[in-house]
């Protein structure tokens, strides 16, 4: 980047935002020196004030209706706010429920191996199976809702 590229970009954010002590002493002197670069910080200056200055005529209405649509969604949105406690309630009793039954699904599936015969490590596998099936349907319902949510936004 040359110094007229880094004066321009100076120019911009200073009218944006503030500037660092150094970049405000930088662009300073070299806007004395650059007469092309003075000239275009004042004709940006020129045009925001002329922006500003711009008088635009709004609906009467328009604030009504704005506050009106605000209203509506914060509605919408408090709607959802069951669902997604009612997410957790669920995903809390799944939670209670499998440690509370646990010992007895690991007698169940030790009674199944000796029963059946199978690889210990296939019953292992089940049992493990058997804690993260409901969380993995508990995220899909999370995540199914959340894109249909997306969806409605995006139309």
């Amino acid at each position: 980047m040359n110094e007229h590229q880094r004066a321009q970009k100076l120019i911009t954010q200073q009218n944006v935002e503030s500037l660092s002590t150094e970049n405000q002493q930088w662009l300073k002197a070299h806007l004395a020196e650059c007469e092309s670069c003075a000239a275009e910080g004042q004709h940006l200056r020129e045009s925001l004030s002329a922006l500003r200055a711009m008088n635009l005529e709004m609906p009467p209405s328009l604030a009504s209706r704005t506050q009106f649509r605000v209203r509506m969604r914060a509605e919408e949105l408090r709607g959802k706010e069951p669902a997604r406690k009612f997410v957790w309630a669920i995903a809390a009793i799944s939670w209670a429920l499998g440690v509370s039954t646990a010992p007895w699904v690991w007698h169940g599936v030790e009674w199944l191996g000796q029963a059946t015969g199978a690889p210990k490590l296939l019953l292992q596998a089940g049992f493990a199976l058997w804690w993260s099936v409901p969380p993995m349907i508990a995220a899909w319902a999370a995540l199914s809702g959340k894109r249909a949510e997306q969806a409605e936004q995006a139309e």
